[in-house]
């Protein structure tokens, strides 16, 4: 029988920064409800001017 999850199965956000939809990963699991961006590169860059 297959073991976890199927990458399509896995929660999604929307990037705070550029927008685009990231997946979970491993290492966010303790702290996934406080992930906002997709990257260190995002995390880094100022949020677009709405």
């Amino acid at each position: 029988m297959p073991r976890g999850v199927k990458k399509s199965d896995l929660p999604t956000k929307t990037c705070a920064t550029c927008g685009k939809p990231f997946t979970w990963r491993k290492k966010w699991e303790k702290v996934w409800d406080e992930v906002k961006y997709c990257s260190d590169r995002c995390r880094g860059a100022k949020p677009p001017r709405r």
